[in-house]
Order: C-alpha cells, then sequence, then structure tokens
C-alpha cells in the first residue's frame, strides 16, 4: 500500500509521524513530497525575527525524524487523482510522476496578496522561517544604517516599520519588532526613541478577530502606550518605492513592509486537481477527514490543514469550518493518521471534533494576552503562558530544548543584535577579494540606490 503524503508542513508531518507509530513497517509504504525537506513551527517565527528563538530551532528536519518515510525534495505540481499520480518538480531535473494508493493532501495555504501597485516589489510575507531571518537582518541593518544619518527624514524612513494585517501573525510580529527595537536605543545611543515610526495596519474596524472586543481594545491602548500607530479601517492603496498610501488619504514612507492579512488558496490545489474545490480554492472534505462530501465521497484521498474546508462540529453556526491555526493543523495530523490507520485495518472512522484550548498572543518582550472564554490574562503572566504553551506545542524534545536553552541565554545575556547581512549575497567577499573593483563597483551600486531613495524621499516630504 503506497501512501502519498503532500507537505510536509504541521498537518503533513504528524500525520506522517503517527502512521509511522500505529503501521507495521510492512503495511505501507509512506512518502511526504515537500520542497524544503523541514517543518516550520509558524507560531515562533516572530520571536526568530526578534532573536528570541535561533532559526534552525523554529524548524523540525523531516528526515531526522521520520525514519520510516520517504521524503522527496520537491514542488508537487499537479494532482491526477483519476489516475493516481501526482507530478513533481524536483530541482532542475525533468518533472517525475509519483504513483500512490492512498493521497493525504496537507499542502498548506499561502500568503494572500492583492493587486496593489509596489506590493510585489517591496513587501515580505511571515510564513517561512526564512522571512523571519531576513527581517530581523533588515531591521538590524537599519539601525545601523540610521546610526550614521543625521536626525530627520532619512532617518526616520530607515527606522520605519509597517506591518499590514491585524490578525495573530501580523499583531505578534508587530509587537516583538516594535519590542527588539526598542531594546535596541540601549545599543545606539545616537538614535532616540521618537526617531522609531511602527505602524500596525487593518482593514476592518479592529485588531485580533479571534479575541473579543475586550481584550482587542486592550491591545491597541497597549501597542499604542508603546509609541505604535494603530490604522484600523484602513486599506492600503500604494506601496509603489516604500511609500504607502492609504484609502483615507494619508501616507508616509517605510523601510520594512511586512504583508500578513491571512491565507490563500494553494494553487495547485484551487487549480491544478481533479480533487473538489469549494469556491474559495480550499479541498472539500468530509468531518471524517476524507475528500468528498456526505453525498459524494471520493475513495483513496484524504485532506487536512489549512488547504482544506474541514468542518467545525463544535460551531453552531450552519457551515462553519475550522480556522487555520497550529491548534487545528496538530490535531487534525494526529487524526486523520489514526482514521487512515482504521479505515486500512477495516475500522470504523471517527468525525474530527475539537475542544479549543483559548488563544494566545505574545506582544513582544515580557508582554502577552490570552482569552479562554471569559477569562482573559494580560501582560508578563499571559506572555509565559505564550511561551509554555508553545515550547510543548513544537515536536521532538530536542527541539524542546533547544529552544529553552536559548531562552535562558537570552535572559541572561541578552539577545544578539547582529545582522547577517552578507548572507543575502554570500560571493560578494570573494569575488572582492580577486578583483576589488567589484566591491568598489558595489559600494558604487548601492550609494546610487541610496541617494535614489532619499531623492524620493524629499519629493514625497514636498508633496506633503
Amino acid at each position: 500500500m503506497r501512501i502519498l503524503i503532500i507537505g510536509g508542513g504541521y498537518t503533513g508531518f504528524y500525520t506522517a509521524w503517527r502512521l509511522e507509530k500505529r503501521l507495521h513497517p510492512r503495511e505501507a509504504e509512506v512518502t511526504v513530497v515537500d520542497p524544503r525537506g523541514y517543518m516550520t513551527y509558524q507560531p515562533f517565527l516572530p520571536e526568530v525575527m526578534a532573536g528570541s528563538v535561533e532559526a534552525r530551532h523554529a524548524i523540525v528536519s523531516l528526515r531526522s525524524h521520520l525514519r520510516r518515510t520517504r521524503i522527496i525534495a520537491g514542488h508537487a505540481t499537479s494532482i491526477d487523482h483519476a489516475h493516481r499520480t501526482v507530478t513533481v518538480h524536483t530541482g532542475d531535473t525533468a518533472p517525475q510522476a509519483i504513483e500512490y494508493d492512498i493521497l493525504v493532501v496537507t499542502a498548506g495555504a499561502v500568503t494572500r496578496t492583492l493587486p496593489i501597485p509596489g506590493l510585489a516589489e517591496q513587501a515580505i510575507g511571515l510564513k517561512q522561517v526564512e522571512e523571519a531571518v531576513w527581517i530581523r537582518d533588515r531591521l538590524l541593518t537599519a539601525f545601523d544604517e540610521a546610526a550614521a544619518l543625521p536626525s530627520g527624514p532619512a532617518r526616520t524612513r530607515a527606522l520605519t516599520v509597517t506591518v499590514v494585517g491585524g490578525g495573530f501573525t501580523g499583531v505578534e510580529a508587530f509587537g516583538e519588532l516594535l519590542s527588539l527595537a526598542t531594546s535596541l536605543l540601549r545599543s545606539y545611543p545616537e538614535i532616540a526613541f521618537s526617531d522609531l515610526s511602527f505602524h500596525l495596519i487593518e482593514a476592518q474596524a479592529r485588531i485580533l478577530p479571534e479575541v473579543t472586543d475586550g481584550p482587542g481594545r486592550w491591545v491597541v491602548r497597549h501597542l499604542e502606550q508603546r509609541g505604535a500607530h494603530i490604522h484600523t479601517e484602513s486599506q492600503v492603496t500604494s506601496v509603489r518605492g516604500g511609500h504607502i498610501e492609504l484609502a483615507a488619504g494619508e501616507t508616509f514612507d517605510t523601510n520594512l513592509l511586512i504583508w500578513a492579512v491571512g491565507n490563500g488558496s494553494n494553487p495547485v490545489i484551487a487549480r491544478h486537481t481533479d480533487l473538489p474545490v469549494d469556491d474559495r480554492g480550499l479541498l472539500r472534505v468530509r468531518a471524517d477527514l476524507r475528500v468528498g462530501t456526505d453525498a459524494a465521497l471520493v475513495p483513496d484521498a484524504w485532506g487536512a490543514g489549512d488547504n482544506a474546508a474541514v468542518p467545525d462540529l463544535s460551531s453552531a453556526a450552519p457551515g462553519a469550518l475550522t480556522v487555520p491555526n497550529a491548534q487545528h493543523a496538530v490535531r487534525q495530523g494526529k487524526h486523520l493518521a489514526d482514521n487512515l490507520v482504521a479505515h486500512l485495518r477495516g475500522k470504523a472512522v471517527r468525525p474530527y471534533s475539537h475542544r479549543s484550548l483559548g488563544t494566545v498572543a505574545t506582544l513582544g518582550m515580557h508582554e502577552g494576552v490570552f482569552q479562554y472564554r471569559r477569562l482573559i490574562i494580560k501582560g508578563l503572566v499571559a506572555w509565559l503562558m505564550h511561551r509554555g504553551y508553545h515550547v510543548l506545542a513544537i515536536p521532538t524534545w530536542e527541539r524542546k530544548l533547544r529552544v529553552l536553552l536559548v531562552w535562558l541565554s537570552a535572559a541572561l545575556f541578552g539577545r544578539d543584535i547582529v545582522a547577517l547581512r552578507g548572507v543575502e549575497e554570500p560571493r560578494a567577499a570573494f569575488l572582492a577579494a580577486g578583483d576589488p573593483d567589484v566591491l568598489r563597483s558595489r559600494h558604487k551600486h548601492i550609494g546610487a540606490e541610496t541617494d535614489a531613495g532619499e531623492h524620493e524621499l524629499s519629493g514625497a516630504d514636498r508633496a506633503r
């Protein structure tokens, strides 16, 4: 029996991990297709940005922990379930057709983008650890550059950070970056707190829709007291050249733009499969996580996670679906594996149902908010609860211990504040060693970009 799992994120990893524990070695052959070869623990990405968690500690190697699973490092580009094949691209080689008997679709979602001028050139998402590392290096580099600039528009632009999206991802990223920037002021006496400019933009009337109105309002007040600018009921109309324009007419320049407006459907699931999808491009699954509907089951196909429209049996609202978060992804992966094992052994499968553990968010070092029904906890205790929950939730004891040790060293010695900007062009020093003109031309090019940015900034100032 050949089981093919598309996607090695939360749900795919936990499905494969549990199948290894539940299935006999010769009962089935399990294969995972994923381009990265590791699972990213996304709740830690804001802390990776802030330097509170090392980047490699927020990921889990598939090969290290799935010992009996075949790992294919490649992109699944199309699914032909009628012929039980998936087309996979691996590096520069020709695409190959992977055959299977049972398919598990856990490809996850992608960052939802909008046709806003300049967005593709200026913004970065926050779904992968590489993005979190780049954001951290960009902010640290901005402090180095701003320290050499006189107080004024150029320095303010260098230290302006904008996050679009007021959900958990956006708010946590915003709070952690604001906390990091504030702490950096101790190491940069040239820079004043007034030089920092942090903007959180949300199209809806409130941020953090996952909590009730009271905690949501408290988070806004708390962030504003820390110097943040919160723009609710605001829509971005242009970000061309790093110049932010809002529908209401407000404008400002930013050096760092993080796009966290939610999930978009995975293009492979939405457009390149013969499996049934809904009008949002999500895979149609039943409550037992088999693909299809109660009236029309698709045999030998299962799905869960952010790419699937999983019915929420705990909600009284008709047609409610589970929200895309880590709690559901982990639980659905385990549940899917249990149901698949039961199905293979001729036993009954069970519908996926859950009980919420509450919601918790970090707002930066020593600050957080937690809500479970009517219980609301704020500040240090909520921040400790956030750390405690996620260190328990990240898979493997090895990763838990590594994260705890990093937190302990940071508590004793503080966070590292060194930017590894050269990682973006690691061969630059080598090339410059052979030809000094290469280095001079690079500096000239960078200087030209800086002059262009300052010219554009001064023009925008005149317009205001």
